[in-house]
């Protein structure tokens, strides 16, 4: 019991910092509502339980420095893409009350949630240190630590999707979605940026 209270202690406060994922979630929402963005929700959430998963089976490859050095510059790249994006985007909030959501807006989001999921090494070596803090352990004890994470990476993220995307919440921040889409773009950026400078200082010849 006390292990599964410091492993879920461990995981909240991990999510409850605002990083990529939740940046992405809230423009998501404030931009095409909150239905669409729990496309970004559970995208977010398969690539956690994926992480989780090989974390937990032993699959902890991201601790080989060239298999970490390869994911940091395509999860960098992949961050500075999506931060140009937020940087050049004129989008507004939509208060017409259509349905704007189609099946491939959110499957779109499905894809782009899984890819800041899974490109963003943090999460894995945030796994991977969980993993080796409860570690041994029987598997349906760790089957119930990862089924626990993903539920609380969904429910976290579409929370944050429906706060962000009601009608009401869209009205009242509609003021600040250039704003919101400037800090992400910038954050999102130079977060990126300093991922692929980090591999480049480590593996600068001496």
């Amino acid at each position: 019991m006390d292990q599964l209270a410091a492993v879920a202690a461990a995981h909240l406060l991990a999510l409850l910092v605002p990083g990529v994922d939740f940046f992405l979630v809230a423009r998501s929402a404030m931009t095409s509502g909150w239905r669409t963005a729990t496309g970004a929700c559970v995208g977010i959430a398969v690539a956690n339980g994926l992480l989780i998963t090989a974390a937990f089976v032993g699959l902890s490859v991201f601790s080989h420095p060239g298999v970490l050095a390869v994911v940091q510059v395509a999860g960098g790249a992949f961050l500075v893409v999506v931060g140009v994006a937020f940087l050049r985007s004129r989008e507004h909030v939509d208060l017409d009350g259509a349905p704007r959501a189609t099946r491939a807006t959110w499957t779109g989001h499905v894809g782009l949630g899984l890819g800041s999921g899974l490109l963003n090494p943090k999460n894995a070596l945030f796994y991977v240190s969980l993993a080796a803090a409860v570690a041994p352990s029987p598997p349906m004890t760790l089957l119930g630590y990862g089924l626990w994470m993903f539920t609380v990476v969904l429910v976290w993220d579409v929370v944050v999707a429906v706060a962000l995307g009601s009608r009401r919440a869209l009205a009242r921040m509609e003021r600040l979605l250039p704003w919101l889409s400037r800090i992400a773009g910038i954050f999102l950026v130079l977060f990126g940026v300093g991922m692929v400078v980090e591999v480049a200082g480590r593996w600068r010849p001496v």
